[in-house]
C-alpha cells in the first residue's frame, strides 16, 4: 500500500493528514498560531511560524502511521495548500526571510489603491489580469511594501507564496503554482496562464521578482532534501507536490471540478465560488486557475473577510457567561450552549440585521473602509438574538456573492456545498439553505483542504489518475432544505441587508477618518 501526505496552512492553524490511496486518513494533526495584527486593519505573518507547524504536524503524522506499521518508503509524496499569501513572502538572494507577509485579511494599502486608481489604465489591467482593483489583491500590498519599506524592497529577491516558500525550503526548488500566481492579481495574465510582462511593467514590480517556473498544483516541484527528511521521518527525495490557494484546494476536495458546481468554505474567513471557463472583473470576484485542469478552467470566488471571525469575535467579547458555562460541559464549546438559544429565536432575529465587516469586506463590496454593525436593536434582544443575527449576517454576505456570482457564471448546481467549520453547525446549515435557496449539503469526511491536498499529491505522484481524481474521495451528504415560509422571510430581509451598506457607507468613511 502507498501513502500521501496532505498539508493545509490556514490563517490560524495547520493542518495535516496521511491518507491510502482511497482516501483513508491514517493519521492527521494540527498546530495552532494566531495572525499578527500591529495596527487596525494590518494582518501579518513571520513564515517561520508556517515552517514550524507544516514540519510538526509532517513529523507526527509520519510517527502516527508508524505506530500503525507504515514504513515511511511507502509514502509517495506530500502536497501543501496554503492560505492566499497576498503580498507574498519578500525574500532575499539566499532565501532569507526578510519582512512578513501581508496575508489576505491585511487591508492597508489603500493608498497604493488609489495611486493605481489615479495613474494607471486600470480597464487594461482588468483585461489582463481577470481582477479587479482593492488592497485585498497581492499586487497591491506588493506597491505597499515597495513604498513603505523600501529597505526591504531593495534586498528583494522574490515575493513566494506560502505553499510556493515551503516547498522551496523543503525541497530546494523553487515554483509557484497557477491558482496562486492568478490570486495575486495585478500581474498575472489569466488568459495566457503566465506573468504579465506588460501589467509588471505598468506597476513598476521588477518582472525578475515573480519566480520563472509556473507549475500545475498537481505537479512535482522537487524532492525532500536529507536533512529534512531525518527531521520529519520520511525518505529523501520524497516528492513535494506544488498545490495551491486553501479555497480552490478545499472546492476540489469537495469534488467540485466541473462548470456549474459551487462551494461555499466559510471558516475565519468565508469563499464562494464555482467553476469557469471565462471571467470577468467587472463581476465583483476573483479569479484563478483552478487546481484542477487549470490550464483550462477557472476557479471563480468571492468572499466575505470575517465569516466564522465575526463568531469568534462576538463570543470572545461579549459571551463570557456561555464560555465560563461550557467548561462544565462535555464538549466545553460555548457555541453550542449559544446555538440552543439562538434556535429559539425566529429567522430573521426578531428584527436585527449585522453587516459582517470587521476588516473591511471583500466581494461584492470592496471596500477597506467598510465597518461591521448591528442595525435594529432594541432593549428587548438578547445575545441570543445577536448571536443568530451574526450567523445570518455572514449567510447575508454569501448571498450576496451568489448574486454577483450569477451574472457570470455559465449555470450554478442546485444544491450549495458547505464546508469549513460552518458545517459542524446544523443551526447555521439550516439558515444558509433558507437564506440563499439552496439545499445545503456537506462532507461526510469532516476534512477540507488538507484531502484536497492529499488528492493532489497522490494524483502528483502517479497513485491516481485524472478520472479517479476528478471523482474525488469525498462522501456529500445534505443537511440542510430550505423552508419556504422562512426563505420568503429572508428574501425580503436580504433587500434590507443589501441595502444598508450603500446607506452607511459614507457614514462608515466618515468615522474611518476621524
Amino acid at each position: 500500500m502507498r501513502y500521501v501526505i496532505g498539508i493545509d496552512i490556514g490563517t490560524q492553524s495547520t493542518k495535516a493528514l496521511l491518507t491510502d490511496t482511497t482516501g483513508r486518513i491514517v493519521a492527521h494533526h494540527s498546530a495552532a498560531y494566531r495572525p499578527d495584527t500591529p495596527a487596525p486593519l494590518w494582518a501579518e505573518q513571520w513564515p517561520a511560524v508556517w515552517l514550524d507547524a507544516v514540519t510538526r504536524t509532517i513529523a507526527l503524522c509520519v510517527a502516527q502511521a508508524r505506530a500503525q506499521g507504515i514504513d515511511p518508503g511507502q509514502i509517495a509524496g506530500l502536497c501543501i495548500s496554503s492560505l492566499y499569501g497576498g503580498s507574498g513572502i519578500p525574500v532575499a538572494d539566499d532565501m532569507t526571510v526578510l519582512h512578513p507577509c501581508l496575508i489576505w485579511m491585511d487591508r492597508r494599502a489603500t493608498k497604493e489603491v488609489d495611486w493605481v486608481r489615479r495613474t494607471l489604465d486600470v480597464e487594461r489591467l482588468y483585461d489582463i489580469t481577470g481582477n479587479g482593483l482593492d488592497s485585498y489583491y497581492g499586487y497591491t500590498k506588493i506597491l505597499w511594501l515597495r513604498e513603505n519599506r523600501p529597505d526591504i524592497w531593495a534586498r528583494t529577491r522574490y515575493l513566494l507564496p506560502p505553499n510556493a516558500y515551503i516547498i522551496q525550503q523543503l525541497s530546494g526548488e523553487l515554483a509557484v503554482d497557477h491558482s496562486s500566481a492568478g490570486n495575486i492579481g495585478g500581474v498575472y495574465d489569466i488568459r495566457r496562464r503566465q506573468w504579465s510582462d506588460e501589467a509588471l511593467d505598468m506597476l513598476g514590480i521588477p518582472a525578475a521578482m515573480m519566480p520563472a517556473r509556473l507549475v500545475d498544483s498537481s505537479e512535482v516541484v522537487g524532492g525532500l532534501l536529507p536533512r529534512w527528511a531525518e527531521t520529519l521521518g520520511l525518505a529523501p527525495g520524497t516528492p513535494l507536490i506544488a498545490g495551491g490557494v486553501d479555497a480552490a484546494v478545499a472546492t476540489f476536495a469537495a469534488g467540485v471540478t466541473q462548470a456549474g458546481q459551487h462551494v461555499a468554505m466559510i471558516g475565519t474567513s468565508m469563499c464562494w465560488g464555482y467553476i469557469n471557463q471565462q471571467t470577468d472583473a467587472r463581476h465583483g470576484l476573483v479569479s484563478m486557475p483552478h487546481v484542477f485542469n487549470g490550464r483550462d478552467d477557472l476557479y471563480v470566488f468571492g468572499g466575505a473577510l470575517t465569516a466564522g471571525a465575526s463568531v469568534t469575535w462576538f463570543v470572545e467579547q461579549f459571551c463570557q457567561a456561555e464560555v465560563a458555562a461550557a467548561r462544565d460541559t462535555p464538549h466545553h464549546d460555548a457555541h453550542r450552549l449559544l446555538e440552543a438559544d439562538a434556535a429559539q429565536v425566529p429567522a430573521g432575529a426578531d428584527g436585527v440585521l449585522f453587516l459582517p465587516y470587521l476588516m473591511g469586506e471583500r466581494s461584492p463590496v470592496w471596500d477597506p473602509q467598510a465597518s461591521g454593525a448591528f442595525v435594529g436593536l432594541s432593549l428587548t434582544h438578547s445575545r441570543a438574538t445577536l448571536y443568530r443575527a451574526v450567523l445570518e449576517g455572514v449567510a447575508f454576505a454569501l448571498r450576496h456573492n451568489i448574486e454577483a456570482g450569477r451574472r457570470g457564471a455559465q449555470s450554478l448546481d442546485a444544491s450549495l456545498i458547505v464546508v469549513g467549520g460552518a458545517a459542524h453547525s446544523d443551526l447555521w446549515m439550516q439558515i444558509i439553505a433558507d437564506i440563499t435557496g439552496f439545499p445545503v449539503l456537506s462532507i461526510a469526511e469532516d476534512v477540507e483542504a488538507a484531502l484536497g491536498a492529499a488528492l493532489l499529491a497522490a494524483l502528483g505522484s502517479g497513485l491516481v489518475d485524472r478520472d479517479a481524481a476528478k471523482k474525488g474521495w469525498v462522501t456529500l451528504v445534505e443537511r440542510a432544505r430550505p423552508d419556504p415560509a422562512r426563505q420568503a422571510r429572508y428574501d425580503d430581509r436580504f433587500q434590507i441587508y443589501a441595502d444598508l451598506y450603500p446607506a452607511l457607507k459614507p457614514l462608515m468613511h466618515r468615522l474611518q477618518e476621524r
